[in-house]
Order: structure tokens, then C-alpha cells, then sequence
């Protein structure tokens, strides 16, 4: 396995198309690879399984990695980096709030119980909330992406129950990053990582950009995250490597 400092954590594989910005920036300032978790509608999806998939890729790493993930990916992130503290330099959650299993499919079936409407007309509604457009093919896209994110990421929550994971924190340094505008985890939903908060850890928050606000302000993101990485280790690689993928499938 090639030297890398950071893992850039993949779960939900249908939203890739809005990583794609920030890990290219990432990937000029060190060396980062991706991995990925991905399954089929045979096999079952479980959070606790792609944490223990996470951990038979990085138990060959000789030194910790910084984890940085977005929304389900980040909570997967979080999960190992308490089960697995040795394995973790530091941990980048963007778009996860304080009560960590606030994301985007506990939002969509809590509205599935409140309102009779059909699946894919939430989905079109919860698509122009997290990319406030109107632009039906966006719209349309965002909605294939949900659907399958439905089916096959491991996100805890189901139609039947939806789950909740311990609050506070980490040993690592930790950086949660959000968006002002988000409707999913809103700013206060960030701020609430304050109470679990030590020394070297910070929380930042886009000024706009909605659910994925990394898509839409990559660089922005990136200079934040590579601050934070930075204040880590003073010494972090500044010679450009491509990304490199790693798939778990």
C-alpha cells in the first residue's frame, strides 16, 4: 500500500459526484486516497459493517490517517474513530450535526410518516431543498441519487425505526464543518459539537452552499480542512499525489 495521510470516506457511492471538487483540491495540497463501501440490494446494509470493512483496509497502515467524510460517510467516520482511536490522526465531519444520526434519510421518513404523499414526490421536494434549484434535470439526478442512497447506504434508519447514536466526541483532534443554509443539519445542529469540544478541535461553517456545500465551495472548504490538518501536523506533505480509490464491494 502507497504512503497516504488522508482517507476520504465513500458510503453513499450515488452522491460521489459532489466529492469530486474538494478531494481534486485535496489531492494537489497530500496525498489522499479514497475508499469506498458499496453493496447490492441482496445484501443486507449495516453501519457496523462498513466500519469493520474501514477496518480491515486501514489495520495495514503503519501510522494514523486523517478521516474526513460528508453526511452518512462522516458518521461511519465517527463510529470507527470511536471504536478504533489508535487508527485515527484526526477526524472531518461535514455535515454532521451533534446528534449524529440527523441526516438526510432520518429527515425523509420522519416526513414519510407526517404526510400521504408518494416516495418520489418527497424525494423531488427534498431534492430543491438540499440543492435550491429549480433545474429539473439536477432535480431529476439528486432523485435517482436518493433512492439508490436509500437502498444501499448503511445508514441506521429504516421506515420501521429510526435509530439514534451516542452523543460527544472523540480523543482525536475533530473539525465539523457545515453550511448556514443546510436544511438537513442546520448550523445549531453544528454549534451543538461545542459541549463535546477540547482543545485543537474546530467547527466552521460555510456561509451558503446548502447540503453540499463542499460541491459548491470546494476550494473554500479545502482551505479549511487543510488549516486544520495543518495545526495537526505542522509538517503535512505539501507535494501534489493524485487520489487513489479504494473500493470495498
Amino acid at each position: 500500500m502507497s504512503k497516504i495521510d488522508a482517507l476520504w470516506l465513500v458510503t453513499s457511492p450515488s452522491f460521489k459526484q459532489f466529492d469530486n471538487r474538494l478531494l481534486r483540491f485535496l489531492a494537489k495540497n497530500v496525498s489522499i486516497a479514497a475508499w469506498e463501501y458499496c453493496q447490492d440490494l441482496d445484501e443486507g446494509s449495516s453501519s457496523d459493517e462498513a466500519v469493520e470493512l474501514l477496518h480491515n483496509y486501514l489495520q495495514f497502515q503503519t501510522y494514523p490517517l486523517h478521516l474526513v467524510g460528508h453526511g452518512t460517510s462522516g458518521i461511519v467516520g465517527l463510529m470507527y474513530a470511536r471504536r478504533y482511536p489508535d487508527n485515527v490522526r484526526s477526524l472531518t465531519l461535514l455535515s454532521v450535526g451533534a446528534q449524529v444520526a440527523a441526516n438526510w434519510q432520518a429527515h425523509y421518513y420522519v416526513q414519510r410518516s407526517l404526510f400521504s404523499c408518494s416516495r418520489n414526490q418527497l424525494l423531488k421536494q427534498m431534492a430543491r431543498s438540499l440543492l435550491a434549484t429549480d433545474d429539473r434535470r439536477q432535480i431529476s439526478a439528486l432523485v435517482k441519487a436518493l433512492e439508490i442512497d436509500l437502498n444501499c447506504a448503511p445508514s441506521p434508519h429504516s421506515l420501521f425505526k429510526l435509530a439514534s447514536l451516542p452523543p460527544g466526541g472523540v480523543t482525536m483532534p475533530l473539525m465539523a464543518c457545515g453550511s448556514q443554509t443546510d436544511p438537513i443539519v442546520d448550523p445549531l445542529s453544528i454549534l451543538g459539537w461545542r459541549e463535546w469540544m477540547k482543545e485543537g478541535d474546530r467547527l466552521w461553517l460555510c456561509p451558503e452552499g446548502r447540503h453540499f456545500f463542499h460541491n459548491v465551495y470546494p476550494h473554500l472548504t479545502g482551505e479549511q480542512i487543510l488549516k486544520f490538518w495543518q495545526s495537526v501536523r505542522p509538517d503535512l506533505d505539501k507535494d501534489p499525489i493524485a487520489i487513489q480509490g479504494v473500493n470495498n464491494c
